[in-house]
């Protein structure tokens, strides 16, 4: 592979990358004296579940595999207990170090289906960063100023909007950023709402006479909705642990142009061939696949045909999940479909009546306060439940 091909195959489903001449530079070096690069991404263990989303960094650390290099995957247990601002016009509450270690065992879990377990450094920042002394927290903190800071938008906004902001939130950047100078990465990645952290991690490498990591930042991956980020708590999200018939069902029902940024951000194939098939022939192709990282083959293969056999021809499955009502009857559509977990969260139930997406028996159901009886609820296009 040519050095512009290797670039083109690097940037691609990227945002931005700082900057790509010392890219091209650290890869030749690389290659001349036969040693890896460092590869670093850290993520915040405050949710157990990985989905898509997070699938589009891991992929594209998986490519640095592919390439011969080494990722450190970095469990921010330390910092988790500060919380990251980022985006937040609030500071985060802290979390506790139980949930912490329950959190980050689930990530060593799901991660390897994406990333070379033998090519992967999993590495926890609290072995360093709680050695720091209280000098070496100041000596670091005197290598930032307060303008800088406040540049940042969301300390900007919080600032301008009279917010408090404390000290400890100024802290955050820093010690993410001294990450990168403990581990001497050579390229660091993260989703594009993390910019200041990872331009931080830049500043203090220099500052440390360290040669500045290349950083790459990949796009926020719209849930099934198209238009927000995906998120378990808005429910537009694809869950890497899912069933494949309810992975393969969620892909069919994007629209046909968020399958497209799909195949850009979640495969390689090529998109000018793909935009020669027939859009339901393309979506096919792109559930089947994505099914495929997940669950293999044959997994991916009989969710396929459920699909059809269910979907297309207008059937319902047979192993249906089964739900039993209360005998007072008193549970409204919402009680159940959170309960059942087919919605996550009563204003989830709300959009989808609002859609006209919930039907009992073929009949639509438009209040959220209607006390369904026994019968098939439902919901979308893919999801049923039997009541009794």
């Amino acid at each position: 592979m040519s050095q512009d091909d290797l670039i083109r195959k690097i940037s691609r489903g990227t945002t931005e990358i700082i900057n790509v001449e010392g890219l091209e530079k650290k890869l030749k070096d690389s290659a001349r004296n036969k040693k890896s690069l460092s590869i670093k991404a850290g993520f915040d263990p405050t949710a157990p579940d990985l989905h898509l989303g997070h699938v589009v960094l891991l992929k594209k650390l998986r490519q640095f595999q592919e390439l011969g290099h080494t990722v450190f995957f970095l469990i921010g247990d330390f910092t988790a207990q500060i919380g990251d601002p980022s985006g937040k016009d609030q500071m985060r509450p802290k979390m506790n170090a139980r949930q912490i270690t329950q959190n980050a065992a689930t990530y060593r879990k799901q991660v390897f289906k994406v990333l070379d377990e033998k090519k992967t450094k999993v590495v926890f920042n609290s072995r360093w960063l709680s050695k720091l002394k209280a000098q070496d927290i100041l000596e670091l903190a005197a290598r930032s100023t307060v303008a800088q800071m406040l540049a940042r938008n969301d300390f900007k906004n919080r600032f301008d909007q009279k917010k408090e902001i404390s000290i400890l939130e100024f802290i955050y950047p820093l010690l993410q950023g001294y990450d990168s100078v403990h581990l001497k990465s050579d390229v660091e990645l993260g989703g594009s709402d993390q910019k200041f952290n990872l331009l931080m991690g830049r500043q203090l490498q220099e500052s440390f006479k360290q040669d500045p990591q290349v950083v790459i930042m990949t796009p926020l991956l719209e849930g099934t909705d198209g238009v927000n980020k995906m998120s378990k708590s808005l429910g537009n999200y694809i869950g890497i642990n899912e069933p494949a018939q309810e992975m393969f069902g969620k892909l069919m029902s994007i629209s046909d142009e968020l399958m497209y940024r799909y195949y850009e951000l979640l495969t390689d194939f090529d998109l000018n061939i793909v935009k020669t098939l027939h859009p339901k022939e393309a979506k096919l192709k792109l559930a089947g696949k994505i099914v495929e990282d997940f669950h293999g083959a044959t997994c991916a293969r009989e969710a396929h045909r459920q699909f059809e056999e269910t979907f297309s021809k207008g059937n319902v499955p047979d192993d249906i999940s089964e739900y039993r009502l209360k005998p007072d009857g008193s549970e409204t559509v919402a009680d159940i479909l959170v309960q059942a977990k087919l919605a996550a969260s009563r204003n989830e139930v709300r959009r989808l009546l609002q859609q006209g997406a919930i039907h009992l028996d073929g009949v639509k159901i438009t209040d959220e306060q209607s006390k369904p009886k026994q019968g098939i609820l439902k919901v979308g296009k893919r999801r049923f439940l039997k009541l009794t």
